[in-house]
């Protein structure tokens, strides 16, 4: 009887014992997301290369970005009336401390009031070059460029007033 006894007291003790479930936990995941002050560009200043003569041989007018101009081969000025000369200025607003690219074309053309005569601008360069940074929030870019005149330039007043853009976008 002792058998019997111990063998149900195993088949009872199999039966009777707690079956434990794996229990899994699982993570939770924060999702954020942080908006930024939009990154804007406003012009300030137009670029002028101010008042112009030729002698008849082609020349050219040198803007700095830092409204200082010179003029080689048969492009002159005076002293006395230099007209009004200023590089472009354009003044780049965002969040403090980020960096941003820049694009600006490489060339225009300024077209004369009677819309045939042209004279090119190449050597489109800026004062902040192909990056910058927002020092404050905010980052002035100066613009100039070189003037190309031929000998015989009509007189007269030439502009571009679409193609003299500034790009800026979040790196």
């Amino acid at each position: 009887m002792k058998k019997i006894t111990l063998l149900a007291i195993l088949i009872i003790a199999a039966l009777s014992s707690n079956a434990n479930a794996q229990t899994v936990v699982s993570p939770v995941a924060t999702a954020t997301a942080t908006i930024i002050t939009p990154l804007t560009i406003s012009k300030l200043v137009d670029m002028n290369f101010g008042d112009i003569s030729t002698n008849g041989t082609n020349g050219t007018v040198i803007l700095s970005n830092a409204n200082v101009r010179s003029a080689t081969g048969g492009a002159s000025f005076s002293a006395a009336t230099p007209g009004t000369i200023t590089s472009a200025k354009f003044v780049v607003t965002g969040n403090t401390g980020y960096a941003y690219s820049i694009s600006i074309p490489t060339a225009i053309t300024l077209t004369h009031t009677n819309t045939t005569s042209v004279m090119q601008v190449t050597n489109i360069g800026n004062s902040v070059g192909a990056t910058g940074t927002l020092t404050g929030g905010t980052q002035d870019i100066s613009v100039g460029g070189t003037l190309n005149l031929v000998g015989a330039q009509l007189e007269g007043v030439y502009t571009n007033t679409t193609d003299l853009k500034v790009t800026v976008n979040y790196n």
